[in-house]
């Protein structure tokens, strides 16, 4: 008798916590060198009809802004903190009293606690998958202890690729098999705890690494040859995925298991398929799907998810692809970058308010230089190597501009970025600062936030050309090739 009414009374959490947590939310990261101040996203947040947010750290600044806001926070655990989570309770303990118990007192709604970030990612090579598991049972233990199990859950943010299918049919799936233990043992501890399962999907990321993806299945309004499994039709790739993890959840035994979409979206900038257009019809598309509640075919009803991600981050690795710069729905400095209705009372976004800017002023190649000088390749180089130059590549939003317009977007991404330091618009005294706006339709030479009013801004070195290898973008050679 006790255990059926253990069981109801966990139906009972799962389906409370579904209610508490519906509407649209979005993950607000913070690798910028000049983050938009937090009371300024907070209220943008708000103006967005944003009823949750989801945080990769707990940076203080951020928690303060979230008091009272009505906002539901999901507070992140970066994976380098998990070793020392992983092996020691009263570590956990000091973790949750830092960044849950005092903002909790302080005001902020913390629904969860996500133990790191895509830990089991296959590109890690291993390296959380001793740590992962012990340090959410410890935070776990830490919140009982400080009495907030309750209000605060437990989770873990994983990478669709923890599940995969034999056959290549959702119903097919089931966890990964170099985890697969593992991975029971941890959908057993969420499920005991009722917490959720959060997984982050992304079709954009299907269609990068496989240029023969088919386009139409990553959207959302229909597929030339949808996935048919026995009596169900699938049209597109979420739905699909998504019933894979459910699958892989009832193949398994937890078939009632909640689950939150941790991160979804489409970036705008850095490869071909990243463009406004795609991002767009992506966004939108998938809030058309959720806003009707009709779920997917292994789990209808609501979809609780986050998009990915509010705004654009200058500072993130672009190990992945150079469009992890570009995954925002908002620009750098919180400005709309296309039309997209949430589902709230506005039909499009509502830009950031109160952003101060620096001069209007913008750093160039001089027209009396040459091209054929031999300082330009490492002086673009470094430019690069230190500021963004995310935007510049074939098919991407500067892929118009010539050799000249090249050289100039890498000197003005680093002038930028040093808040228009004089001395970081010389570069061998091959760059001059200009107060025409050298734009194209296309592509904006930005100017940056003012750095009084950005969160963190960290000063870069202004001196030096050379001994700063870049990597990861294409090369200035083949830049100038292109453009010639």
């Amino acid at each position: 008798m006790m255990g059926l009414f253990s069981e109801v009374l966990k139906v009972l959490c799962i389906l409370c916590l579904m209610k508490c947590v519906s509407g649209i939310g979005a993950n607000w990261g913070t690798q910028a060198s000049h983050p938009l101040p937090p009371d300024i996203v907070v209220q943008m947040l708000k103006d967005n009809g944003f009823q949750k947010v989801k945080l990769f750290d707990a940076e203080d600044d951020i928690m303060d802004a979230l008091r009272k806001s009505g906002i539901q926070v999901m507070v992140g655990i970066p994976n380098d903190l998990l070793a020392g989570l992983a092996s020691s309770e009263k570590t956990a303990e000091n973790w949750v009293s830092t960044n849950v118990s005092k903002h909790v007192d302080g005001g902020v709604d913390i629904r969860y606690v996500a133990v790191g970030n895509e830990p089991f990612l296959q590109t890690f090579n291993g390296s959380y998958l001793q740590t992962t598991f012990p340090a959410l049972q410890n935070i776990q233990a830490a919140l009982i202890k400080a009495g907030l199990s309750n209000q605060v859950k437990v989770t873990v943010p994983l990478n669709a690729d923890v599940y995969e299918s034999s056959s290549g049919l959702p119903s097919d799936g089931d966890f990964r098999s170099n985890i697969h233990d593992l991975m029971l043992s941890i959908v057993k501890f969420l499920n005991d705890n009722a917490a959720p399962f959060t997984v982050n999907i992304y079709p954009f990321i299907s269609l990068y690494d496989d240029p023969n993806f088919p386009l139409d299945y990553a959207f959302f309004q229909g597929a030339a040859s949808p996935v048919i499994d026995g009596s169900i039709t699938y049209n597109n790739v979420f739905d699909a995925n998504h019933d894979t993890l459910v699958a892989a959840l009832r193949k398994n035994g937890f078939g009632n298991l909640s689950i939150i979409i941790g991160e979804i979206g489409w970036p705008t900038d850095g490869d071909m398929n990243a463009n406004l257009q795609y991002a767009r019809q992506f966004n939108q598309g998938f809030m058309n799907h959720i806003s009707s509640n009709q779920g997917t075919p292994l789990r209808p009803g609501p979809v609780d998810a986050y998009l990915f991600s509010l705004i654009d981050e200058d500072e993130k690795s672009i190990q992945p692809g150079n469009f992890e710069r570009h995954w925002g729905i908002f620009y750098y400095d919180g400005m709309p970058k296309y039309q997209l209705s949430l589902g709230s009372t506005n039909s499009t976004l509502v830009g950031a308010k109160g952003v101060k800017y620096q001069d209007k002023k913008w750093c160039v190649f001089k027209p009396t230089a040459s091209l054929d000088d031999p300082k330009v390749a490492p002086s673009v180089s470094y430019a690069c190597g230190n500021a963004d130059c995310t935007s510049l590549g074939y098919k991407t939003s500067c892929g118009d501009l010539d050799a000249r317009g090249n050289i100039s977007y890498a000197f003005n991404s680093y002038f930028q970025e040093n808040d228009q330091d004089s001395r970081a618009c010389d570069f061998s005294h091959l760059a001059t600062v200009t107060t025409e706006d050298p734009s194209t339709p296309t592509c904006k030479f930005i100017i940056m936030i003012d750095a009084d009013s950005a969160a963190s801004w960290r000063l870069r070195p202004v001196e030096g050309g050379s001994g700063v290898a870049y990597l990861g973008l294409i090369s200035f050679l083949t830049l100038l090739l292109v453009a010639l």
